[in-house]
């Protein structure tokens, strides 16, 4: 399974959100960049990098940032956050972003969607299936849906997507743990490799995802943790690996 440390963009720096709440920030890094560059040093393989701006704004704002990470630390990058036009996805591939990943378009604009896999091809389109109270939320986590996160996965699937990343709202930032059970009904929906993302606090999480032993799960999201040394980054790949 593949760390994904994030960095998530507000304002120009490195933040984290509680709950997905806009008003209940923690800045850990006025540099994005700096941010990004610590994980990779420390020995991260790929990074997770959100626009919060753009999410709730509907159009990227960050590419900028993305062009400076992608320019410098040669690891994967994969970028969401307001990416709701193909113009905006193209924009993101050619600021460097290995993969991009679409929320909102996804749920709403299936049309987008199918132009966006043929455009940048399957590897290279995450959707993202974020849910609060067991429902699919949309726009920047604003606004709730009557969607179910496995209905959602099974759906896309058929449309082409390859690789999903699921993310417990209610949990995300809050170091309280991840949401297992909700993991593996989006996992055991699709055949389709998901992420896993929201809650995680401790190497114990990381070892409670990894040995839930869904063969499609592909990595795990991890940011507030990190940002508070709970866990380096090679520790936590190290269990991820199997040998912590």
């Amino acid at each position: 399974m593949i760390l994904f440390p994030a960095v998530d963009i507000r304002g120009g720096r490195a933040v984290r959100l509680y709950l997905g709440h806009f008003d209940a920030e923690t800045v850990y890094a006025d540099s994005p960049l700096e941010a990004a560059r610590g994980w990779v040093v420390a020995g991260a393989r790929h990074l997770h990098v959100v626009d919060l701006d753009g999410a709730r704004s509907g159009a990227p704002e960050h590419l900028d940032q993305l062009r400076a990470m992608a320019g410098e630390l040669g690891v994967p990058i994969q970028y969401g956050g307001g990416l709701r036009t193909l113009e905006a996805v193209r924009d993101a591939l050619q600021a460097g972003a290995g993969r991009v990943v679409l929320g909102t378009a996804a749920l709403r604009d299936e049309r987008l969607l199918d132009a966006a896999l043929a455009q940048a091809g399957p590897d290279r389109v995450v959707v993202a299936v974020d849910a609060r109270g067991g429902r699919v939320s949309v726009s920047g986590w604003t606004e709730a849906s009557d969607v179910l996160p496995e209905e959602l996965v099974a759906r896309l699937e058929d449309r082409g997507v390859t690789t999903f990343a699921y993310t417990n709202v209610d949990r995300d930032g809050a170091l309280e743990g991840p949401d297992l059970d909700g993991l593996r009904r989006v996992a055991e929906a699709t055949g389709a490799r998901v992420i896993a993302s929201g809650g995680v606090s401790s190497l114990a999480d990381l070892e409670a995802l990894r040995d839930l032993g869904l063969e499609n799960v592909e990595g795990v999201i991890a940011g507030k943790a990190l940002y508070e040394r709970r866990f380096s980054v090679g520790e936590a790949q190290r269990v991820l690996d199997g040998a912590g």
